[in-house]
C-alpha cells in the first residue's frame, strides 16, 4: 500500500477505536474510504477533513483518545497549547469589525512570533477554508485555520488569540454572533488535530469560556487559556 493511505488497522488504531466498528462506519458511508485490490483504504486527508466534523460532537472522553493517538511530534509538551500559544500572540481586544479584517488581524497576531514565512498565502488558506465552513461555534467562538497543513509558510506551528469588543457575523449556527477566536496554523496533520482535540476540551470545560470572556486585557486572557489547558493530565 502507498504511504499516502491508511489501511483499515491503522486508521482504527489513529482513531483509538475496534476496527469492526470502523468497518461498519465505512461499509455506511459514515467515514470516507474506498477498496483497491478489495482492501479498504483512506486517505489522510481525507480523514483529516472528517475528524474535524467529527470532533464537533465529540465528548470529553472522545476527544482525550483523539489527543492521544494525534500525538504532535513537534514539540514533547503534553499542553499543546501552551506550548503553541504567546503572550504576544494574545489579543483583548481585537478590534476589527469584519470577518476579513478578524483574519487580517489574527494573521498579523501569529506573526509577532516571527514564525510565520508567507503571510499572505497563510490568509489565503483560512479565507478559502472559511469559505467551504464556517469554524465557528455556537457558543461564540470560532477557530479559523486553514484546510490543508502549510509546511513551507511556519516555521514552526502557532496559535492566536483575539477577542472582539462585539460579537461579528462569522457564520456560526442559528446565525449566532462570534467574538472570540483561536487562531491555528500548524506544520502537519498531527500537530493539527492534536491543537483542535485540545481546544474542544478547553470549550467543553465548565465556566471556561465565561471566564475567557470576562477577562480585562491580553495578559488575563492568556493566563485563563493556559490554566485551562493545563489542568488536563494527560
Amino acid at each position: 500500500m502507498s504511504r499516502e493511505w491508511f489501511s483499515l488497522e491503522e486508521l482504527a488504531r489513529q482513531l483509538g477505536r475496534d476496527r469492526r466498528e470502523i468497518e461498519k462506519l465505512v461499509q455506511r458511508g459514515r467515514i470516507p474510504g474506498r477498496k483497491m485490490a478489495g482492501e479498504w483504504q483512506f486517505h489522510p486527508t481525507e480523514i483529516t477533513h472528517w475528524l474535524e466534523q467529527e470532533m464537533r460532537e465529540y465528548t470529553d472522553r472522545e476527544l482525550a483518545v483523539l489527543e492521544q493517538t494525534h500525538r504532535s511530534a513537534e514539540f514533547a509538551d503534553p499542553h499543546p497549547i501552551s506550548a503553541l500559544l504567546r503572550p504576544e500572540t494574545v489579543l483583548v481586544p481585537l478590534e476589527a469589525r469584519t470577518r476579513r479584517s478578524v483574519l487580517e488581524s489574527l494573521v498579523e497576531l501569529a506573526g509577532r512570533t516571527w514564525e510565520v514565512w508567507q503571510p499572505a498565502a497563510l490568509l489565503a488558506a483560512i479565507q478559502e477554508r472559511e469559505t467551504v465552513l464556517s469554524t465557528a461555534f455556537e457558543n461564540g467562538v470560532a477557530i479559523p485555520h486553514p484546510r490543508n497543513p502549510l509546511p513551507d509558510a511556519l516555521g514552526q506551528s502557532v496559535i492566536a488569540f483575539g477577542r472582539l469588543p462585539s460579537g461579528i457575523p462569522f457564520g456560526a449556527p442559528h446565525h449566532v454572533m462570534t467574538d472570540m477566536f483561536f487562531l491555528v496554523v500548524c506544520r502537519d496533520s498531527r500537530t493539527h488535530l492534536h491543537v483542535l482535540a485540545r481546544l474542544g476540551r478547553l470549550l467543553q470545560t465548565p465556566g471556561f469560556v465565561d471566564e475567557l470572556r470576562a477577562a480585562e486585557d491580553s495578559a488575563t486572557a492568556y493566563e485563563v487559556i493556559v490554566q485551562a489547558d493545563q489542568q488536563f493530565i494527560v
